[in-house]
């Protein structure tokens, strides 16, 4: 058993059934990442699965139009990752990260399969869908929310319109932990 390859499998399944949620007319819906559409969530989604695959000198397969087909671009775009995955020798791989050296999974892990658990919040927010976050996810993110670099935080620090992290959203010390954590992300958990 793998439980990073499983850990990316249920948030992947997770975020892929609102991607299917998502009705036609909603797929321009503003989200709470400023300047994002609906559809922009899913596209930077599948994004970095290209983002993850490229150290191996891959790039995605053919993956459908977001414009046309959003669930099958990211869908595509997951079964590439997975093939990672599933591959011990690619999954055990280690490249260079922008936190260092890694392994292909670990780097998975840490990065789009991480990003599918708060984007999914972000879809679901943009498009009426339930937007509670698993429990468990959300305590598995919170001491590393807790600790996130000023660095990250600052618009274009990994390059040109990157930005990891918006400003912090100051949020109830009481309010539930979910809320806490997408305050700390840069949510505003009431808006």
């Amino acid at each position: 058993m793998n439980t990073i390859a499983d850990r990316y499998r249920v948030r992947a399944d997770t975020f892929e059934s609102k991607v299917a949620a998502v009705e036609a007319g909603q797929w321009k819906n503003r989200s709470p990442c400023e300047e994002w559409t609906a559809r922009d969530v899913v596209g930077h989604i599948v994004d970095m699965h290209g983002a993850v695959v490229r150290p191996f000198g891959r790039d995605l397969g053919p993956v459908p139009s977001l414009s046309d087909d959003p669930l099958g671009a990211f869908q595509a775009a997951r079964a590439d990752v997975e093939a990672i995955l599933t591959d011990p020798t690619l999954a055990a791989t280690e490249h260079e990260t922008p936190a260092g050296t890694m392994t292909a999974e670990q780097h998975i892990d840490q990065v789009v399969s991480a990003d599918m658990v708060l984007h999914g919040w972000d879809l679901a927010r943009a498009t009426g869908q339930d937007d509670t976050i698993d429990p468990e996810e959300v305590a598995r993110m919170w001491p590393g929310a807790q600790a996130i670099p000023e660095k990250m935080r600052i618009p274009g620090a990994f390059g040109p319109g990157i930005v990891v992290f918006g400003p912090e959203v100051k949020v109830p010390e009481d309010a539930p932990l979910q809320d806490r954590l997408l305050g700390l992300l840069g949510r505003d958990p009431n808006a």
